[in-house]
């Protein structure tokens, strides 16, 4: 017989019963609420505490709980509550980096379609943009919001009325439907680990505690590579500050592969090798790589 650990709520500390709520209700589909606040700036945040829960009306529920540590609300759901409206964007794998790396607590009024390199695109009906990005994306009404109580973890219950639904043809199966497999949507589970609803678990690392530098502070022409994906870009977005350029020569040095790279001055083939480093979370030397030719 299995031993069991058995837990009441009320006798241990919030952040401990958050972690293991999340790290045993999964995996759990993530709503990417872009929101505008009464001064028409947009807002873009994700949320797993998100599903459907009516056809008829179409009704989506996402709760913007207030924060544990010290009781504060999101700029999400201040947003809804003063504009009633939501746009709900459905991730897939392609942008996970980017929806993780927008997350980040960034100060209020700061766009996070810019710091993710999101692209936004005007909704039909309601103000807030769209996620272009998006495989999915749902326009909606705000009909009620119900908190559920005062203190740091509570939620926030986001009733959404579904006005317009925006699908990527390219997810369509030959009957009209949304084939599932190339959706590729993720999930969350807990701590830094996610589900790819396709191919299984993998692990996206959250944004720094402190801010990353963002996609919109990647240089252009590694902001525009040929090479370099969405994701990949994500990944560089979420450091504090890049490498200095006594550690890029040092790193260079020690590197043959680099160096021949460099003297055949090829970019593409530069890029490559950093999206080498990318692929094994080793942020720090792609940058290098990447501005070993300034």
């Amino acid at each position: 017989m299995k031993k069991l650990l058995s837990i009441t709520p009320s006798e241990i500390p919030t952040a401990k019963l958050h972690g293991y709520l999340l790290g045993a209700v999964g995996p759990r589909p993530i709503a990417f609420a872009s929101t505008i606040d009464e001064n028409g700036r947009p807002n873009l945040s994700p949320f797993s505490f998100f599903n459907v829960f009516s056809a008829n009306p179409p009704i989506m529920i996402f709760s913007p709980a207030r924060r544990v540590r010290d009781n504060t609300t999101k700029h999400t759901l201040e947003n809804v509550l003063k504009t009633k409206e939501v746009v709900i964007n459905i991730v897939n794998y392609d942008m996970v980096q980017q929806m993780s790396l927008s997350s980040t607590e960034y100060k209020e009024g700061e766009n996070e379609f810019l710091k993710a390199g999101l692209t936004m695109l005007r909704s039909d009906i309601v103000k807030p943009f769209r996620v272009a990005e998006s495989p999915v994306q749902f326009e909606c009404k705000v009909i009620k919001v119900e908190a559920l109580g005062i203190e740091g973890g509570a939620g926030n219950l986001v009733f959404s009325e579904v006005v317009k639904i925006h699908v990527d043809e390219s997810i369509l199966d030959a009957s009209g439907g949304i084939d599932q497999h190339k959706i590729d949507q993720v999930a969350r589970m807990g701590g830094n680990w996610y589900s790819r609803a396709n191919m299984g678990m993998f692990e996206v690392p959250k944004p720094l505690s402190s801010l990353g530098i963002g996609i919109d502070n990647i240089p252009e022409e590694i902001r525009l590579s040929s090479v370099l994906t969405g994701n990949d870009l994500g990944m560089l977005g979420n450091v504090e500050h890049i490498p200095t350029s006594e550690e890029i020569k040092e790193f260079i040095g020690a590197n043959v592969t680099i160096r021949s790279i460099l003297s055949g001055d090829n970019k593409e083939e530069l890029h490559k090798k950093a999206q080498e480093f990318l692929h094994n979370n080793e942020v720090h030397s792609a940058w290098k790589v990447l501005l070993a030719n300034k």
